[in-house]
């Protein structure tokens, strides 16, 4: 398939600037914000005590990092888009592709730019992200033609790059402590098994295009039972480490959230491809949770 044919790519007129921030994807920002919110109040610091800065590293997390990844997404999806997302701004035509790969370089150098005011281990977080945002799009690596890689790589730039950023805002950019470090690494491990779920919805199409999802290499049913033991298995950890730390009251509730995922992986193991986003409401809403209550021990805010 041509550019030229499926994409218009010369395509200039109508262009505006709501269609540049729907390249931008305002609803996927919502887990790298929620990370770096878990950083910032697990280095010790809550939004009120420093809102301005908290408001920062908001911005750098979510329009920008994230935004940028989506561009970079879009541009090399486009003939993709052209079949099955058709009114998507490039292969509409509403964007032209060399307007849209502009934006993709231009948004990278205001997101790196941005996270150099924030200290230098932020900049050097925000750099392995835009990093992982080309690896995971672009060829020849393009990570997200194979669920290991691309999961893999999603999960450590939404959580734990997300998280380390958070915590190193408040130690005025410095790297946080082996703790945070761990804590961050096991969420981040166990979001691979996030980003699976999110893989079930288009098993059908993907195996058309050739992408190598777990649910495709391994079928619905093997994938989600992976899916859940990556899930679970790094939050055990977390429990063990809050409980060897004395937070003893953070512990608890984290028990509290994984029996209730426990419960609705029961559920969803009995019909996969039907219940993803199902469980994706009722589970990964416990995970988040567990994620801020481990970091508000951590931070000192309750035992």
């Amino acid at each position: 398939m041509s550019n030229s044919t499926a994409v218009n790519p010369g395509a200039t007129s109508g262009a505006s600037i709501a269609d540049f921030i729907q390249l931008l994807k305002p609803i996927t920002w919502f887990p790298p914000m929620w990370a770096l919110m878990c950083g910032l109040v697990s280095g010790g610091m809550t939004p009120f005590q420093a809102p301005w800065l908290f408001l920062a590293g908001i911005l750098l997390t979510g329009p920008l990092v994230c935004g940028a990844s989506q561009i970079i997404n879009d541009w090399h999806d486009r003939e993709v888009d052209a079949l099955n997302e058709p009114d998507r701004p490039i292969p509409s035509g509403r964007v032209s592709e060399a307007a849209a790969l502009r934006f993709a370089f231009i948004w990278c150098v205001i997101a790196q730019a941005w996270s150099f005011m924030l200290g230098p281990w932020v900049a050097g977080a925000t750099a392995v992200g835009l990093l992982l945002a080309w690896a995971y799009s672009a060829p020849p690596l393009r990570f997200k033609q194979n669920g290991w890689w691309g999961n893999l790589s999603v999960a450590l730039s939404y959580e734990g790059l997300a998280w380390i950023t958070g915590a190193a805002i408040v130690i005025g950019g410095q790297l946080p402590s082996t703790s945070i470090l761990v804590i961050a690494a096991l969420y981040s491990l166990g979001a691979h098994g996030i980003m699976t779920l999110n893989d079930f919805k288009a098993i059908d199409g993907d195996i058309a295009v050739g992408i190598k999802t777990l649910p495709v290499q391994m079928g619905p049913e093997r994938a989600a039972k992976f899916a859940c033991l990556v899930m679970i298995t790094p939050q055990l950890g977390v429990l063990w480490l809050l409980a060897e730390w004395g937070h003893i009251v953070a512990a608890g509730l984290v028990t509290v959230l994984i029996a209730g995922q426990l419960l609705a992986m029961l559920r969803f193991l009995t019909n996969p491809r039907q219940l993803a986003p199902w469980y994706n409401g009722v589970g990964v809403t416990q995970y988040v949770a567990g994620m801020m209550v481990s970091a508000l021990a951590m931070g000192g805010h309750f035992g």
